[in-house]
């Protein structure tokens, strides 16, 4: 099962999040995919992703048949549910400080895939400081895709926060790791591991 959480003014149509949809819908695995639009509150898109994790995980001995992938802002929640639940994580250039990121980010933007505006208020920035996850327990629970080329975020803070981790550092590539599609095998190999393969 998978879960994924797209980044700030982002939504279920970016391009990552689509590729993905399509090659689980490929695998015959599109029940075992949710992508939801987060609402602009951290607090609100928190109790969204928890409900919908903590159900897909109802009658599951085991957590990590859950894999959250968090693209930036989205990273950062992924890897506070994956510290609550259990599950695993796949972290795509990944915010590692979003409170103090996002402060800067405080007024009113537009949507990227929409144009619908948004109105991020100063209090969305004590609901991330309230979500950071202090540290990462169980390493082998997460798998790090950063690119060196980021012009968003810094990839060492990333390589640092994630150390111990799986880890994939591209070199080059972008913010919106433009190049997926070469990493997303690996992504669904650590995601679904044998469950990837499905017979057509």
């Amino acid at each position: 099962m998978i879960l994924y959480l797209h980044g700030f003014r982002s939504s279920p149509e970016s391009f990552k999040a689509r590729m993905m949809a399509d090659a689980m819908a490929g695998r015959r695995l599109s029940a075992d995919w949710a992508c939801p639009q987060l609402p602009a509150s951290p607090r609100e898109a928190m109790a969204l992703a928890m409900g919908i994790a903590t159900s897909r995980l109802e009658g599951c001995a085991d957590p990590r048949s859950l894999t959250v992938i968090g693209s930036s802002l989205g990273g950062f929640y992924a890897t506070w549910i994956a510290e609550q639940l259990g599950c695993k994580a796949v972290l795509l250039n990944p915010a590692v400080q979003a409170a103090r990121d996002l402060a800067t980010q405080v007024g009113e933007h537009h949507m990227y895939h929409s144009d619908a505006p948004f109105v991020f208020l100063p209090e969305y920035v004590d609901e991330l400081a309230a979500i950071h996850a202090p540290r990462i327990t169980l390493p082998d629970r997460y798998f790090l895709v950063a690119a060196t080329g980021d012009e968003v975020l810094d990839w060492r803070e990333m390589r640092d926060r994630y150390a111990g981790c799986r880890q994939r550092i591209v070199q080059g590539s972008d913010h919106g790791l433009s190049d997926f599609a070469e990493w997303m095998p690996e992504v669904l190999e650590f995601a679904l591991g044998d469950k990837q393969v499905r017979p057509q």
